[in-house]
């Protein structure tokens, strides 16, 4: 039977979703009327459950995987051209440009949630918005944020590359995957709604008691919370799965790209720690809905028992976002000063050392938030302690371009902004690790900038640099290399020159999360406001550039950056199952300089030689 088109798959998914809406908006109230739990809260969670299935089901999950579940044939959706971004494909490439135009849209609309906080903070008093509504505003832009920052590369830069470059034709669970990337436009849209629903002024922590009895827009940001770190739980094991077991022949562990072994350290912590957090958020979410009390004070419940949760998870999830980021730094700087990754197996150690220890160091977040003070000194040593694998990545981006023949192309650029602002976050975090400063600069815009310059910083530079980078092996078109030099210096001088200016405000003393402020702090904010106007107007450039550029760029070749992981020895785009025959790996895939190293083979196997001896030769 003919599949659907993507369209019309799209349009099912929404069908299926309205009455699943219906169904569980029904149930919910059937509850409701027999219980003396609050009728809207029901409503909205039951309701969001079944419609989640129905989005789910209607988009392909039922054809690709439903089907096989009841003995009946399973049918992919197989879409062609631009209509395979709008499928619920299969293909591990098309999944991840999926993620990375999704999460890339989203980085834009939180962008512009922070240039409405910008013109608020203009001056203390009310400009556009209400103190609700500023808070309502932060609150969505940290959430997206952190969004992006956890998914942007995990699920697209990981998708589209970490199976090719260790040679295989495509992740462990192909089905799984495209399920934990359709779970996420229901995430966008709980996430957009919240404002028509009261909005959320928890912050994008959604501490209690604050996050259980404040607008029912919370109850949407928690469910959509929720859902996605399902999301990350499940690209998690599939990336594990995929790295461990779907290496082509001779792709030892010690011959990965760095940038596979940053997402193998990341993965392990995205299958393990977004459990925690998941339970956490279910417990503010049953205290809401079915009247438990788990951090209700007056029922024997604590509200600091979520927080110990919450960054029991959140601290290890900074490394969900970084490790990839400073995975892609090396990978970028290796190629573009023509020699090997510096010190490759004490990198990949301190991957490995991250791993550990960010489940060791979560409490340095409670600090002022009243646990025992006997706690504080073995917390900060570990903070302290986590900074040496850290050093050692760093070390290793300025190992890797010493003398080395520096191409200064975008995504270099993008690259070398990334070890000055990497520089200026870790020392700066060295001021919240100790119990003494940390006390004095909590929530301060100290916090802030700092916080921007290990994730925009360092993340978010790197990505951009990525996207360069692999953008003509994703559409086989190159960008405008002069547009592309103009958004990165326009990019980095307005960041550099917006966050230095909140170190101060925030050394000052400027409190954080709030819209009004001393008249002392004027000039300072709106000297960041200006700025960060013209930061915003740099994304601009790049938007332009790469819709031009995919639509009518010069062709790119195979290989123009003359690199030599595998994803360069494919095509590109690259073809359905990422090569024409088998990669075998023969070296490791940094040999700059060794004219004999070979990092793949990729040719026709050979065929197998007639035997002696036959039946033809007999006497």
């Amino acid at each position: 039977m003919a599949s659907l088109s993507a369209l019309k798959y799209i349009g099912r998914g929404l069908i299926f979703a309205a009455i699943g809406m219906a169904i569980g908006v029904g149930l919910g109230q059937l509850i409701a009327d027999f219980t003396d739990k609050p009728p809207v809260q029901i409503r909205v969670a039951i309701g969001y459950v079944f419609t989640l299935f129905g989005w789910l089901f209607g988009v392909g999950l039922w054809e690709v995987m439903g089907r096989g579940w009841f003995g009946l044939e399973t049918r992919d959706q197989a879409a062609a051209g631009w209509q395979r971004y709008f499928s619920f494909s299969l293909d591990h490439k098309v999944i991840g440009v999926q993620y990375l135009v999704t999460f890339v849209v989203l980085f834009l609309l939180g962008g512009a949630m922070a240039m409405l906080l910008r013109v608020e903070l203009l001056d203390p008093g009310k400009i556009v918005l209400d103190s609700s509504q500023f808070n309502t505003a932060m609150s969505l832009h940290g959430i997206i944020m952190v969004a992006v920052a956890v998914a942007t590369i995990l699920g697209g830069f990981a998708n589209f590359l970490v199976p090719i470059m260790i040679g295989a034709d495509d992740v462990a669970f192909p089905r799984i995957n495209a399920m934990s990337y359709w779970i996420v436009p229901p995430v966008a849209v709980m996430l957009l709604l919240t404002p028509l629903f009261g909005g959320f002024d928890s912050g994008w922590t959604a501490y209690p008691p604050l996050s259980v009895v404040n607008a029912d827009g919370q109850l949407f940001m928690l469910l959509a919370f929720l859902t996605f770190g399902f999301s990350s739980i499940l690209g998690g094991l599939n990336f594990v799965t995929t790295i461990i077991a779907l290496r082509a022949p001779g792709m030892t562990m010690g011959r990965l790209p760095i940038f596979v072994w940053s997402i193998f350290a990341a993965a392990l912590i995205s299958l393990t720690a977004t459990q925690v957090v998941a339970f956490g958020l279910l417990m503010v979410i049953l205290d809401r809905v079915a009247g438990l009390a788990f951090f209700n004070a007056a029922a024997g419940g604590s509200a600091l028992l979520y927080e110990h949760v919450f960054w029991f998870y959140s601290h290890p999830a900074v490394y969900i976002m970084v490790l990839p980021g400073l995975g892609l730094l090396l990978e970028i700087l290796s190629h573009f000063s023509r020699k090997p990754v510096f010190a490759y197996k004490l990198v990949v150690a301190a991957f490995l050392s991250i791993v550990v220890l960010g489940y060791l160091v979560w409490a340095h977040h409670l600090f002022t938030s009243g646990m025992d003070d006997f706690l504080h000194l073995p917390f900060m040593v570990m903070t302290e302690l986590i900074s040496i694998p850290t050093g050692v990545v760093f070390l290793s981006a300025l190992g890797t371009i010493w003398m080395g023949k520096l191409w200064l192309q975008t995504p270099m650029l993008f690259a070398l902004g990334v070890v000055f602002n990497f520089l200026i976050g870790g020392i700066t975090g060295i001021f919240l690790a100790d119990v003494a400063t940390d006390v004095n600069l909590q929530d301060t815009y100290f916090v802030v900038a700092h916080f921007h310059y290990t994730m925009m910083g360092g993340e978010i530079f790197i990505l951009f640099g990525a996207i360069y980078y692999w953008f003509p092996k994703i559409t086989g078109r190159m960008y405008d290399e002069t547009m592309g030099k103009i958004h990165f210096w326009w990019m980095f001088v307005a960041y550099n020159v917006l966050f230095m200016t909140l170190f101060w405000v925030g050394v000052q003393g400027m409190n954080r999360r709030v819209a009004s402020y001393p008249t002392e702090f004027i000039t300072p904010n709106v000297i960041a406001s200006v700025v960060a106007f013209v930061l915003g107007a740099s994304f601009l450039v790049f938007v332009l550039n790469m819709i031009r550029s995919w639509v009518r760029g010069p062709v790119a070749g195979d290989n123009p950056w003359g690199a030599r992981t595998l994803e360069w020895q494919t095509s590109s785009p690259p073809p359905h199952e990422n090569f024409d025959y088998p990669p075998v790996i023969t070296d490791d895939p940094y040999g700059y300089g060794d004219p004999a190293s070979v990092h793949a083979i990729i040719q026709p196997l050979a065929a197998p030689e007639p035997s002696s001896g036959g039946a033809g030769d007999a006497d």
